[in-house]
């Protein structure tokens, strides 16, 4: 019987469950939680047109790694420095959804050579190993597995998981890393346990919907609401508190809270004991987002896009708010002009230039998340050069527009928009309202990394939360070694961590047993550090840096 969660002959579409008809679909539904489903779809599309037989929102979301690694270590007293804080972490779980993690690394032993990982859900590993409860795809490797491995001269042998990428191990580290003073360094939390989730890669089927390339590191929604929701089983099995961890972005959708993977962590921000901190993005100074208003007697407005050589394929959004309603037309670096869609619930154009590229384009006039309009436009062997987009406003109101091209790895950075605009890059999950969204500072200089997200939401509401330290943390990294890391991602890790103190002092030492994620972040928003000159929040740094002396004078 064919495993249609792994097989790469079905598109896996995300539904609503209220919109799916369990029992005409049989076995072509893969329940995610009590909210969502996959819909597994076979021969899904004959041409990208097609597409608009389903709804936007039901294409799954693809994200990417929000850190860089290095090998370079910086030859400074790290940061992460615990600064006599009373809590390490004890009893608490973190948990990590991302590449996997190099079990058998230093970081994560204890002093008798037996791991402080808790379990292992590789979700690539499908040759015969047993899943976890409840789940039909991957291996689990329990701590008695883990143990056993590590007494081998060839653990890997044993337990074959591992991480090639790098990016969990790092997480892991950052958060709960052993203490090595040769290194100068230590885990926020040395004591805290972790459940690792090693995710699969979306597949092919899932790339194509947006054009991402075949070899980048790329992860689909459904692939990572299983591992959350195996991380949450975890800790409610050994009755722990959890912090999760998500270190993935995504530029597609409205940048506004909705859509599968936000609804979700916007949920478990509201169950007691649980946490979730999410990093802001990259996107700062990548120059991929635009943002334009039209004013209420103003018919058109203009925007350019300058396209690499090296970009093949590849999407852009353009969202607006109820009632507000545009068209769009667009001229190629050659002249050859593509005119406006008609107007319509669901329409789609192909168009083919110059005798190799095509340029689809989709016009939702309602979302079926948000109910705003949206205008989906593809390009596969797109011509160098600047295309010139005119935005039309069809209901003669001040209409504000926004636009944003894929995020970091799936496209290069000499594909870029001309004015660009910083503001509203959080990347998707980080616009979630109620989780915790981190942005990065360096802890040298004190000043924001400069590729860090800037907000607000597209809706307005403030994002990031919080700032922590983001810029050359020294971290573990492969081959039992240490290196540094850059990125949103690593101060969300950092975040993660002080989160768990939070966790140890509520729910471990009984001060607040019931705590739930957004009452950490009220806390962490209460004791963080703000410049007297600088008006709080706002779109930089959200409410502050994170504050452990003044996180530690609260809780006293």
């Amino acid at each position: 019987m064919v495993n249609k969660i792994l097989s790469e002959d079905y598109l896996d579409l995300l539904l609503e469950n209220s919109k799916i008809n369990f029992k005409k679909e049989g076995d072509n539904v893969t329940p995610v939680n009590t909210r969502h489903s996959i819909m597994h779809v076979q021969n899904p599309y004959t041409d990208r047109c097609a597409f608009k037989n389903y709804p936007y929102y039901a294409f799954q979301s693809l994200f990417f790694p929000e850190s860089i690694i290095s090998l370079r270590k910086i030859d400074v007293l790290h940061y992460l420095t615990r600064l006599d804080f009373d809590y390490s972490g004890q009893d608490v779980l973190v948990g990590i959804v991302d590449s996997g993690i190099e079990y058998q690394h230093q970081a994560f032993l204890n002093i008798d050579n037996t791991s402080r990982i808790i379990s292992i859900w590789d979700q690539t590993i499908n040759d015969g190993g047993n899943p976890p409860e409840g789940y039909n795809y991957g291996t689990e490797y329990t701590k008695q597995m883990l143990n056993l491995a590590l007494q081998d001269p060839y653990p890997l042998s044993v337990v074959p998981t591992t991480d090639e990428l790098g990016y969990g191990t790092m997480l892991a580290g950052i958060i709960a890393g052993n203490e090595n003073p040769k290194e100068n360094f230590c885990g926020v939390v040395p004591k805290a346990e972790l459940v690792v989730v090693k995710l699969k890669q979306a597949k092919q089927l899932n790339r194509d919907v947006f054009l991402v390339p075949p070899d980048e590191v790329c992860y689909q929604d459904s692939d990572i609401m299983l591992g959350i929701s195996y991380a949450i089983s975890v800790a409610e099995k050994l009755k722990r508190p959890l912090v999760l961890c998500v270190a993935l972005g995504s530029n597609k959708g409205g940048h506004d809270g909705h859509g599968a993977l936000s609804t979700y962590l916007t949920l478990i921000t509201q169950r007691p004991r649980m946490a979730v901190v999410i990093s802001a993005g990259n996107e700062g100074n990548q120059r991929r987002h635009y943002q334009g208003n039209i004013m209420e007697n103003q018919g058109f407005t203009r925007f350019n896009l300058k396209v690499s050589e090296q970009d093949k394929g590849f999407s852009i959004e353009l969202w607006t708010t109820a009632p507000g309603q545009v068209a769009i037309d667009i001229t190629s670096p050659t002249g050859e002009y593509i005119s406006e869609l008609s107007m319509g619930i669901m329409q789609c154009a192909e168009h083919t230039l110059d005798e190799k590229t095509v340029v689809w384009i989709n016009n939702l006039m309602a979302d079926g998340e948000t109910g705003d309009q949206v205008i989906w436009v593809r390009f596969l062997n797109p011509r160098e050069g600047n295309w010139k987009f005119r935005v039309y406003n069809k209901m003669y109101i001040q209409t504000r527009f926004n636009v944003w091209l894929p995020g970091d790895h799936f496209i290069s950075n000499e594909t870029y928009f001309l004015n660009s605009c910083p503001n509203v890059t959080i990347t998707s999950p980080g616009n979630s309202q109620e989780p915790m969204t981190i942005t990065a500072y360096d802890p040298d200089s004190g000043e924001l990394a400069d590729f860090s997200s800037l907000g607000y939401s597209r809706t307005n509401f403030v994002k990031p939360d919080l700032a922590a330290p983001g810029v050359n943390m020294i971290c573990p990294t492969l081959g039992n070694s240490y290196g540094s890391a850059s990125g949103t991602g690593a101060a969300a890790a950092y975040a993660s961590g002080v989160v768990a103190m939070v966790l140890e002092w509520a729910v471990i030492k009984g001060h607040n047993t019931d705590i739930k994620g957004y009452d950490i972040k009220k806390l962490l928003i209460q004791s963080a550090q703000r410049n007297m000159y600088m008006k709080y929040p706002n779109p930089k740094w959200g409410y502050g840096k994170i504050d452990l002396m003044g996180l530690h004078r609260l809780l006293k």
